[in-house]
């Protein structure tokens, strides 16, 4: 049962998020992947923290991972955000 519902919140986010981000004017863009990449920052955060919790091998391969994957989020956001307000400066 419990699996269930959360395959149901995933669904039900996919389809959220879908249509937030189609509806979005282009000029928010930029400030909305700011907030993204600070959301991001924070789950870098915790998956540092939760790397280094446990002395269990597969928890810190798991963190390594997580780490891994949240710095590729961070970075690639960041990098998006510079190129997008590189787009309104003026030649």
């Amino acid at each position: 049962m419990e699996m269930m519902l959360l395959l149901f919140v995933l669904v039900l986010s996919i389809f959220l998020g879908f249509e937030l981000i189609n509806k979005v004017p282009s000029t928010l863009h930029t400030p909305l992947m700011s907030g993204a990449n600070a959301i991001s920052g924070i789950t870098l955060v915790g998956a540092i923290l939760s790397s280094g919790g446990d002395s269990s091998s597969i928890t810190i391969a798991l963190g390594t991972v997580a780490v891994f994957l949240a710095s590729l989020n961070v970075v690639g956001g960041y990098l998006v955000t510079n190129r997008m307000l590189r787009m309104f400066k003026k030649k």
